[in-house]
């Protein structure tokens, strides 16, 4: 079986994370050889990259340090884990990736679309899912899970819902332009049922896995 790249989008409090592993364990069940990672991180470097954007230590990262971390982030990320797991015929399962910059700094941040293109076709030399899962739910919903799961706020939690208004639209864009690659997944629904529609783009995207 040819390796799938398979990015998993959304504002926080929709389940990604939830939902990408239990999109793991379906696709392993069915001996698929998977590869879980996330965004920014997936290796030891980016993880690095990823502390630096999250927690600077009370320093000020503005919307360009932003952007440049992310993909600095991306080009290990890709170069050392994606890249070779494709290779070998994975099917990697990726928590955020481009789309999600687009949406948080371009929409949210207001950094130009321009840029944003120029530093992708430096960092991912043409690499583009094969499929993206945009977990959607009103910024409402999304805001008031996140507070019920608790713990420490990071630089983009502690956002306002203005903000995340911004975002949510950026990815609605982003699936309009390009719904042959997006599928937009209800994320307000029970968390079994948003699983069974991914299960079922999963399937569209390479068959029958039974």
């Amino acid at each position: 079986m040819a390796g799938r790249f398979i990015t998993f989008e959304g504002i926080e409090g929709v389940g990604k994370s939830t939902q990408v592993q239990l999109a793991a364990d379906y696709l392993r069940a069915r001996s698929v050889d998977v590869v879980v990672t996330r965004e920014p991180g997936g290796t030891p470097l980016a993880e690095s990259i990823r502390r630096l954007v999250l927690e600077p230590q009370g320093e000020a990262v503005d919307a360009v340090s932003e952007l440049l971390l992310m993909f600095a982030s991306r080009a290990v990320h890709l170069g050392n884990l994606v890249e070779p797991a494709l290779a070998r015929g994975a099917w990697v399962l990726c928590d955020r990736f481009t789309d999600a910059t687009e949406a948080y700094q371009g929409a949210g941040r207001g950094v130009p679309l321009e840029h944003i293109r120029a530093l992708e076709r430096i960092a991912q030399r043409g690499r583009r899912p094969d499929l993206t899962l945009l977990l959607d739910l009103p910024v409402a919903q999304a805001m008031e899970r996140s507070r019920r799961r608790g713990g420490q706020n990071d630089r983009f939690e502690s956002e306002q819902a203005a903000f995340f208004e911004r975002v949510r639209a950026g990815y609605l864009a982003i699936l309009a332009r390009e719904p042959q690659r997006l599928r937009r997944v209800d994320a307000s629904a029970p968390v079994d049922e948003v699983a069974r529609a991914v299960r079922e783009q999963l399937e569209s995207l390479a068959g029958s896995l039974e």
